[in-house]
């Protein structure tokens, strides 16, 4: 099972910036797409951005033209650049992984344990 690992997240004042950061642990998968979502209290998970193993995005609506996702190789962390960051940003933001074994081909899809991201008025 791949292990990730998230850092970033924290307070900002509206207008700010913060950058999440995700890390996978492990060497025998093979990942094909890293994601960031969000959730809040008593709501579903909701995606924010993702990018594939060729470098393709896709941003929620609600965060393109603010939010870059990025990653720099197969085993690199994946990135979430926040700017403009607006209170009703606010929320547990999760790493996700899908990949399968390169032992025996198992698919998986990871979670993070989450980071706060908090944006004040």
């Amino acid at each position: 099972q791949v292990q990730l690992v998230e850092s970033g997240g924290g307070l900002v004042q509206t207008g700010g910036s913060l950058r999440l950061s995700c890390a996978a642990s492990g060497s025998t998968f093979n990942i094909n797409a890293m994601g960031w979502y969000r959730q809040a209290p008593g709501k579903q998970r909701t995606l924010v951005a993702t990018i594939s193993s060729g470098g393709s995005t896709n941003y929620a609506d609600s965060v393109k033209g603010r939010f870059t996702i990025s990653r720099d190789g197969a085993k690199a962390p994946v990135y979430l650049q926040m700017n403009s960051l607006k209170p009703e940003d606010t929320d547990v933001y999760y790493c996700n992984a899908k990949g399968s074994s390169y032992i025996n081909g198992v698919s998986f899809n990871s979670w993070g344990q989450g980071t706060q991201v908090t944006v004040s008025s």
